[in-house]
């Protein structure tokens, strides 16, 4: 495929036009814009948000997104959002086999949602898997509920966005804004991954505090993709996530017809492997986050609505100290998926691809081979490489939902784990 070009920095002002003179110069909205197109604005803040946080980019576009047909319905058994279309479930840990890559579908026949909470559009997430066995070809989705964050576990994907296109593989995760159009195309087949449905405030960096200037995700390391208009003529349908279901309709062009744009509402793609490690050099095992990509705050300061975090190969050299995560019992729901190789608190029982949710106060930590491993380890300096793992914290109960109880991979001895953990008391 034709290599693809990129703008860097998280959250910056960017600007790209794919025709030379089509980004006016000194003007948003200017009389007539260049070229015969038409300026639309797409805002991901209240206009009155403070300038920090105000999101918004400008599109300079062929037809404007009102050339739309009608919705209609379009039923989805398997992804839902939002706490009403969760099941009533007993506090116990769960835990999933891989997802099964069998199926024809493309990325959004391949969504199902293993847990959600909140409500869309207002506050709150959602945890999904995707299989992708064919691309999307002349269909787009618009989720005007939440911005969507999606981690690769199997397979490339070519994103196309309203501004441009992003190749993303595993090991990389890519971030698409709310309301913005977009299709996913496997460029190896089947894929299958993750998706966070985020229904708060937007994913941003977050802050250092005491870690200073540098460290944890760095705003240069992020990409977007710089203008790409489709000149293919045809119809397009329109998949439009709003109110927690799924609307679909049918235009006479392709959405993807934005020559220029300028702002700094953008898809991202961030590559994992350029995550700059905090971990301690003394002793103990730090709080989890330390491995903070990305955070989607709440009203409630140090609160999130959405952590997005990850656990990615690094130095393990703490003494006197039991080196995997400690048990516990969190207010924080997390879900967690792997990505690559195994995760140290788990090492048979989570596969690549697979799964697991501990929502609030739900205790877990290292199972029984873990848990005497590190006991009894020689604490030399030594590495966790060849891992990516991740996890969806979020302050709201995680509600699975019925396909992720009855017909997801669940693995319903999952608790046997710690059976084989002993009363060692000695007085």
């Amino acid at each position: 495929m034709t290599e693809l070009s990129y703008l860097t920095g998280f959250g910056n002002q960017h600007g790209s036009e794919a025709v030379p003179g089509a980004l006016p110069i000194g003007r948003n909205s200017p009389q007539r814009a260049p070229h015969g197109l038409y300026a639309e604005l797409l805002s991901g803040s209240a206009f009155t948000a403070p300038r920090a946080d105000n999101q918004r980019t400008w599109l300079y576009r062929r037809r404007p997104a009102v050339v739309v047909g009608g919705y209609a319905p379009l039923p989805h058994a398997h992804w839902k959002s939002g706490a009403a279309q969760g099941e009533s479930a007993p506090p116990d840990p769960l835990r999933w086999a891989p997802t099964s890559l069998d199926g024809e579908g493309d990325f959004i026949g391949g969504l199902r949602s293993y847990a959600v909470n909140g409500e869309p559009g207002l506050g709150g997430m959602a945890a999904l898997a995707y299989v992708a066995s064919r691309p999307m070809g002349r269909r787009a989705l618009v989720n005007a509920d939440a911005e969507m964050l999606l981690v690769p576990q199997q397979g490339r994907l070519l994103i196309t966005t309203e501004l441009g296109r992003l190749e993303v593989a595993p090991g990389s995760i890519a971030l698409l804004p709310r309301g913005m159009a977009f299709k996913v195309d496997p460029l190896d087949m089947p894929a299958r991954g993750y998706v966070c449905e985020n229904h708060g405030a937007a994913f941003r960096l977050p802050e250092l505090g005491p870690i200073g200037s540098n460290g944890l995700a760095n705003a240069r390391d992020f990409e977007a993709p710089v203008a790409w208009h489709e000149t293919e003529a045809g119809e397009y349908e329109i998949v439009k996530r709003y109110g927690g279901k799924l609307w679909r309709a049918t235009q006479g062009h392709s959405p993807f017809n934005v020559v220029a744009w300028h702002g700094n509402l953008v898809p991202y793609r961030y590559d994992t492997a350029r995550f700059m490690a905090i971990n301690t050099v003394s002793f103990d095992h730090p709080d989890p986050s330390i491995f903070t990509v990305l955070t989607s705050p709440s009203d409630t300061p140090g609160w999130a609505n959405v952590d997005f975090v990850i656990f990615p190969p690094r130095w393990m050299v703490a003494e006197d100290t039991f080196r995997p995560p400690w048990y516990h019992r969190n207010v924080m729901s997390e879900f967690m998926g792997l990505v690559l190789g195994q995760y140290d608190a788990k090492p048979e029982g989570f596969k690549p691809g697979g799964a697991s949710l501990h929502s609030s106060y739900v205790p877990h930590g290292p199972d029984s081979e873990a848990f005497d491993k590190a006991s009894g380890a020689e604490l030399k300096p030594h590495k966790l490489d060849n891992t990516l793992a991740f996890m969806f914290e979020t302050r709201w109960p995680l509600k699975p939902t019925a396909w992720a109880l009855t017909e997801a991979p669940l693995e319903k001895t999952y608790a046997d784990c710690w059976r084989d953990l002993q009363d060692n008391f000695n007085a």
